[in-house]
């Protein structure tokens, strides 16, 4: 049986009072108000609120909201912050993501009819809390002036389901079904892992559940039959009034495909699009940056670590909310697109994404394990053999804190599951800045088989950084699909002396859920079948790797 550790309400802060919020249909959720100048003499006069939605505690130490509530007091905001529905002090069932348009639009309402609002809100926060904030800016509320999501996307955690007459999907990520069984389960915060050795995910849940005594509302809307939740009113979360938006995005976070997703949908929407203000980071999920020092690589934050982190976190909201709640200066003022160059100092700015002056460049693998310029002529297959009982494994023990751990991946190139390409040593530094893809002629001995391809930058000690990664999974395998996998977007420095690496498997685990051979549900596990995965280099479908080069020449 798991070892479960429950996690309940922390204290409340001292700094803040205490109040419960009416929704509309009469559910209360729970808040802390925190006004300047807290607890000594608390500011009640009418001013600027920053509303944090989350569901992770709203005074407990994982997210250290009252440390940010004070940083933004010290601003001169009043800051809401509230467990949302469900959620350790807040009533309500913990169902997962639905109830936030409305909740959000209530939470607003509700902060303007209060003596110490001026009727401006803002919202803040990371993941399930920039969620929030998408979801509160679909509600259509007029007092909402400004959000600042941050590694979140609206389309964040529901399980991938296949689109009919389409053979190929994403893979799956084991933590989609893992959240709604520990974060999303009832009231508290739950940590518990299963036995990943055991594969049979789904009967563990059952034993899960059994032995809490328990069922989760938010798993069985999703397993093992899933109710297509409705989580905006139109469908689409940029389908009404647009807020001004900053867009905070990882090079290293693994929910980057949710938040690149948004930015392509946003460019379909003319009214977001005009308010719609990027930055790009060299952080993962959890805001380890590439460039910490090696004293700031924990796991457990010390107060002054936090105190330390706050700056860059909230400091870029805080210029953006000056503009456009405080109405301090001019859009204009600020950049469309903030970004780093990861493995340098400082910050670039640029009028859209990809920068100006930026060039497609494409390398093809061959079958001598090579990355070159020029598309090999002569057309061969490579194959490996995909063993559910012995997959490629993940990494980093924890996909959301990818930079505190910054695994070498060069050893998974060593396995024989694993095909292998390498450019020549760069002559020069090269600067890759935006869309990354792979052309795969792909295809399995089994009927469902998944494709992964991860881009490394090798050191002349030998060492591997991932850059870049995609997947896809491809449905009636047995027939060769030629495949587009998305790499998402790198800004990063290549050094001169380095080599550019692809690698290409089927499997990373337990990141992902890994394949039977059979064609069951992963999630279910089963009987299981050796597969002979295949991909082709060389001639006119051949393996194919197409970067975004700013600066420099790839060999």
């Amino acid at each position: 049986m798991p070892e479960i550790h429950r996690i309940e309400p922390a204290p409340e802060s001292e700094l803040a009072s205490s109040a419960r919020v009416r929704m509309r249909d009469g559910v209360l959720l729970a808040a802390d108000v925190y006004l300047p100048g807290a607890p000594q003499a608390p500011d009640a006069e009418p001013g600027d609120t920053i509303l944090i939605r989350l569901p992770y505690d709203k005074s407990g130490e994982y997210c250290f909201i009252p440390e940010i509530a004070a940083y933004f007091m010290a601003r001169g905001y009043r800051v809401v912050a509230q467990d949302v529905r469900g959620k350790f002090r807040s009533e309500g069932e913990a169902l997962l993501f639905v109830n936030e348009v409305d909740d959000g639009y209530d939470t607003i309402e509700w902060i303007i009819r209060q003596p110490w609002s001026n009727g401006r809100v803002a919202m803040w926060g990371d993941s399930y809390y920039g969620y929030t904030q998408w979801a509160a800016a679909a509600s259509g509320h007029p007092a909402l002036m400004a959000i600042a999501p941050r590694v979140t996307g609206t389309g964040l955690g529901e399980p991938i389901r296949r689109v009919a007459g389409k053979r190929t999907r994403d893979v799956e990520w084991a933590v989609t079904y893992m959240y709604p069984l520990t974060q999303f389960f009832d009231s508290d915060m739950i940590h518990w892992e299963p036995d990943w050795s055991r594969r049979d995910f789904a009967a563990q849940a059952e034993e899960f559940m059994a032995q809490v005594g328990s069922r989760g509302l938010s798993y069985d809307q999703w397993y093992p039959n899933p109710v297509l939740l409705s989580r905006f009113p139109a469908g689409d979360a940029f389908a009404g009034r647009s807020v001004p938006a900053l867009h905070t995005i990882g090079w290293w976070d693994n929910c980057a495909p949710l938040a690149w997703a948004d930015v392509d949908r946003i460019h379909r929407h003319p009214n977001w699009d005009a308010h719609h203000f990027l930055r790009l980071e060299s952080i993962d999920h959890e805001g380890f940056a590439l460039l910490d020092a090696e004293e700031d690589l924990v796991a457990e934050r010390s107060a002054e670590q936090v105190r330390d982190l706050l700056p860059r976190t909230l400091d870029p909201a805080l210029a953006f909310f000056e503009i456009f709640v405080r109405g301090n200066g001019a859009a204009s003022d600020v950049p469309r697109v903030a970004w780093n160059l990861a493995g340098t100092e400082g910050e670039r700015e640029s009028a859209c994404w990809p920068p100006e002056g930026t060039r497609s460049v494409t390398r093809w693998a061959t079958s001598e394990g090579t990355l070159v310029a020029d598309e090999p002529g002569e057309e061969a297959t490579l194959s490996w053999t995909h063993d559910p009982d012995d997959v490629v494994p993940s990494a980093a023990p924890d996909a959301f804190s990818y930079l505190l751990h910054r695994p070498d991946e060069a050893p998974l190139g060593d396995r024989d599951d694993v095909l292998r390409f390498d450019s020549p040593p760069l002559a020069g530094d090269v600067d890759l800045a935006g869309p990354a893809a792979a052309r795969v002629r792909f295809t399995s001995s089994g009927p469902t088989a998944d494709c992964f391809v991860r881009v490394l930058d090798v050191g002349p000690d030998g060492s591997a950084l991932r850059i870049a990664r995609g997947q896809l999974q491809l449905h009636g395998a047995t027939e060769p699909e030629t495949l587009r996998i998305d790499l998402g977007h790198i800004g990063y420095r290549l050094r001169a002396g380095h080599r550019l690496r692809v690698h290409v498997c089927s499997s990373d685990f337990p990141e992902f859920l890994p394949q039977t051979g059979t064609g069951a549900d992963p999630w279910t596990w089963g009987e299981t079948h050796r597969n002979t995965q295949s991909l082709v280099v060389g001639g006119p479908t051949g393996l194919a790797l197409t970067l975004t080069v700013l600066e420099g020449d790839l060999p």
